[in-house]
């Protein structure tokens, strides 16, 4: 194993081992309310609201599972907020439009700056922008691969999915997919990535070796317009967010193929699964709710009344 595959995993190992205690929260961005909502995942009760800053979308929690980030759009900031005292700490300078992000397991963050064509390369202990990536337009989902290897960012308007190496900082591949690329995950090992087209109503599986799409198709579902993904802890279910269609889609991770759905709220965006995979979380827009799926049934148990537009979910479980 190289040097650097081993130094990350131990970063890994370190930044599990060190987890606080779980508050159980389940924290939703409120695009248009400016406002965090924070809700007891336990009861599905809102426990209070954060007023956050201007236009938070982007949402993600550190390694340790200490500090909760926001990304203000608005404000070209990150908000980090503690996640027990629920005090917001600080803001740091993010570079323009940062619309979403992942977080490394050294700590860092990945954001995508969608007005200025960049990825930048956060660290949240300093405040420093450590790099600017040059990517394509309107860069919208990150994801980092679970060795910390690589990082994926789609561009919107240039079809693309950017392959950027985590030590050179460089991009190593583009990949083209179908239109308007949207949100990416990837598998528990990192062998495979998967990558949603909004306009091309299309999902694909990307093979991370050889960085070729090795599968797609055409999501067979009216009105959808595909969003978030989120895996399974075993790898074999894949679900997917369809905006305007109004249901998660649930698809074999292995062949793509539509299991089922799950009926939430309108214009659904934003997802996250509990740690056990037995509750799916999903931020409804137009609904101003978030949905509670049984992943063991695919019906959706509980609406919640959030604040003005729901965009994006963290789990602290």
């Amino acid at each position: 194993m190289k040097l650097k595959q081993i130094l990350l995993s131990t970063l890994v190992l370190m930044s599990t081992s060190a987890w606080a205690d779980p508050t159980y929260r389940l924290f939703v961005t409120n695009e248009k309310g400016n406002s965090v909502s924070v809700i007891d995942s336990r009861t599905g009760k809102v426990e209070t609201t954060l007023e956050i800053g201007d236009r938070p979308r982007g949402i993600g929690l550190s390694p340790d599972h200490k500090i909760l980030y926001v990304a203000l759009s608005e404000e070209n900031a990150i908000a980090m907020v503690d996640v027990v005292t629920l005090e917001t700490i600080g803001k740091l300078k993010a570079g323009e439009d940062p619309e979403t992000f992942d977080v490394h397991p050294n700590g860092n963050l990945y954001l995508s700056n969608e007005d200025d064509a960049k990825a930048t390369v956060l660290n949240p202990t300093t405040g420093e922008i450590i790099h600017e990536i040059r990517v394509g337009l309107e860069p919208e989902g990150v994801a980092v691969s679970p060795d910390g290897s690589i990082v994926l960012v789609t561009s919107e308007s240039t079809n693309m999915v950017h392959v950027i190496d985590t030590e050179t900082h460089k991009v190593v591949a583009n990949i083209l997919v179908a239109a308007r690329p949207r949100g990416l995950a990837f598998n528990s090992d990192g062998s495979r990535a998967y990558v949603s087209s909004e306009i091309g109503n299309e999902v694909a599986i990307i093979d991370i070796a050889t960085r070729k799409i090795i599968k797609k198709v055409v999501v067979d579902l009216p009105k959808s317009k595909p969003m978030a993904l989120v895996l399974s802890p075993d790898d074999k279910t894949l679900y997917m967010t369809t905006g305007r269609a109004a249901k998660v889609a649930i698809l074999d991770a292995e062949t793509l193929e539509l299991k089922s759905t799950a009926d939430v709220g309108k214009r659904v965006w934003g997802a996250v699964l509990s740690r056990d995979g037995s509750t799916l979380y999903t931020a409804n827009g137009v609904s101003h709710t978030v949905s509670v799926v049984d992943t063991a049934t695919s019906k959706s148990i509980m609406e919640i009344e959030v604040g003005r537009f729901p965009w994006g979910l963290a789990l602290d479980d």
